[in-house]
């Protein structure tokens, strides 16, 4: 009974490593896959948007928008920034409505929509100027690296832990827990990646925000997409200690158990 005492334990502290693994593996898809890693609000009326709205966008959308066109344009139209893609809120109506000069009618409401556009592979591997905008400013290479890592760790991370899950399935193949120390240890090490893509998107956007100021009627805040993430870093290093716990555990118990019978 004692046997399978352990053997109960042990079973346990798999399953929970295995489902906290499922939902950062989870948790980090949604983040890359989605458009709310850091937000813009901007406290002017939608109709000062809608005034120089077609220009923004298609300054926005241009191949030659250089980082300060694109940023400028997220201040100004309530934009959102992910790992994948920029977008920002433009008036629906492709003609925007300008009102005449005299009217005894109301202007009509403007609708407003979401667009977005990508960032291309070459934007993620592009140098970043000392001056944002400026050529002949030199290379930021603080900047440079820290935006090509927080493009790189993601899949480093989701790869490492899907890596730890086909060792797990070889391990309940073999019906043995032993190699649930790499499985562990690889979620260790996704965890440090996803840690190493927080630490590197929070500094990547202060050293930004000090080369471009938010405007005085703009406020920035992190969003859902890098709450995500952040979970997700703890959930890999849970399920991490788990799996090397139960293995080592296992393995030490069975050990013991294997020198008390020879004696």
């Amino acid at each position: 009974s004692e046997g399978a005492m352990m053997d109960n334990r042990f079973a346990t502290a798999l399953v929970i490593a295995c489902v906290l693994s499922l939902i950062s593996t989870i948790y980090m898809a949604a983040s890359i896959g989605t458009d709310f890693w850091y937000e813009y609000h901007t406290l002017s009326p939608a109709e000062n948007v809608s005034e120089a709205g077609r220009s923004i966008w298609e300054e926005f959308v241009s191949k030659d928008a250089d980082e300060k066109t694109y940023t400028d344009a997220l201040f100004r139209c309530n934009g959102t920034v992910g790992l994948w893609r920029r977008c920002i809120t433009v008036p629906k109506n492709s003609h925007w409505y300008s009102p005449p000069a005299f009217s005894f009618f109301p202007p009509p409401e403007t609708d407003m929509t979401t667009n977005c556009i990508s960032f291309s592979l070459s934007d993620q591997f592009v140098e970043k100027y000392i001056e944002p905008g400026n050529h002949n400013s030199g290379t930021d290479l603080n900047r440079t690296y820290l935006w090509r890592l927080q493009f790189l760790l993601p899949f480093v991370s989701i790869g490492l832990m899907c890596f730890g899950a086909l060792i797990g399935l070889c391990a309940c193949a073999c019906r043995s827990l032993y190699p649930a120390i790499a499985t562990g240890v690889l979620h260790f090490l996704a965890g440090l990646c996803t840690l190493g893509l927080v630490g590197c998107y929070v500094a990547g956007i202060e050293l930004l925000h000090r080369k471009l100021p938010l405007p005085e009627d703009v406020r920035g805040e992190f969003g859902w997409s890098f709450c995500l993430a952040c979970v997700s870093a703890p959930l890999q290093f849970m399920a991490a200690a788990l799996f090397i716990w139960a293995a080592r555990t296992n393995r030490k118990e069975f050990t013991l158990l294997k020198a008390y019978r020879v004696a």
